[in-house]
């Protein structure tokens, strides 16, 4: 049976009114992804420390952070010197953490008292040799200084408040201004000498804000992010 040109037409037009609509549902029932704003990247390469140790150091670090008592808790990796597998500790990684407004990040658990009673996150690890952490024969834990400015550095270009009270112009950083270098100290046979070898870094912003990190086998890099 022939029809004519305008039932076609007609059909043609329901059919495509029809998947819009559709399309329009799938969207609805589609949740959206909070819209994020990269407030500062920043990157290191981590073959480019004075010593093989700090490289150690700064990833063990990172993994201490990633475990079940650090801030990121993404895979409870490390927590103590008996979780430490070196071979998992020097794979690439990602994760990253969030602070709510008015948050606090603090390297480590000795913090200065205008910083009590806050909202704070922070580790366990004291940068030890009872905790894993090696030496070149100068300093157990030494590298981590240069992850915490690497932090600052990043927490600084995104407009967060930080505070970083012992600089570290004793030694360069490799790949750092000096500017940006923390000195991080941390014993916990001596609570309340080390408040000011830390870093504080407070989300000053109306709303969240995420570290995430990266290492890809060389360069470990933060970038810091608005999540909407």
């Amino acid at each position: 049976m022939n029809r004519p040109v305008f039932f076609y037409m007609i059909t043609d037009t329901l059919a495509k009114l029809s998947t819009a609509t559709l399309l329009t549902v799938g969207q609805l029932l589609t949740p959206l992804a909070p819209a994020e704003n990269i407030l500062s990247s920043h990157e290191m390469s981590l073959e480019k420390r004075y010593y093989p140790v700090q490289k150690e150091n700064i990833l063990l670090n990172m993994a201490y952070l990633r475990g079940k008592e650090g801030p990121l808790h993404m895979d409870g990796r490390v927590s103590k010197k008996e979780d430490i597998n070196w071979d998992e500790i020097k794979k690439p990684f990602k994760s990253e953490f969030r602070l709510e407004p008015g948050q606090v990040f603090a390297y480590h658990d000795d913090i200065l008292p205008q910083f009590e009673g806050k909202n704070i996150k922070t580790q366990s690890s004291h940068f030890m040799a009872n905790e894993g952490y090696v030496s070149a024969g100068y300093l157990v834990g030494d590298g981590v200084c240069h992850s915490a400015s690497l932090i600052y550095w990043a927490a600084l270009d995104a407009g967060l408040e930080a505070l970083a009270p012992t600089d570290h112009d004793f030694m360069a950083i490799p790949e750092i201004e000096s500017k940006y270098g923390v000195s991080i100290y941390a014993n916990p046979e001596s609570k309340g000498s080390n408040t000011k070898q830390n870093l504080y870094i407070t989300n000053n912003k109306e709303h969240p804000v995420e570290f995430k990190f990266d290492y890809n086998g060389d360069k470990l890099k933060i970038s810091i992010v608005e999540v909407n």
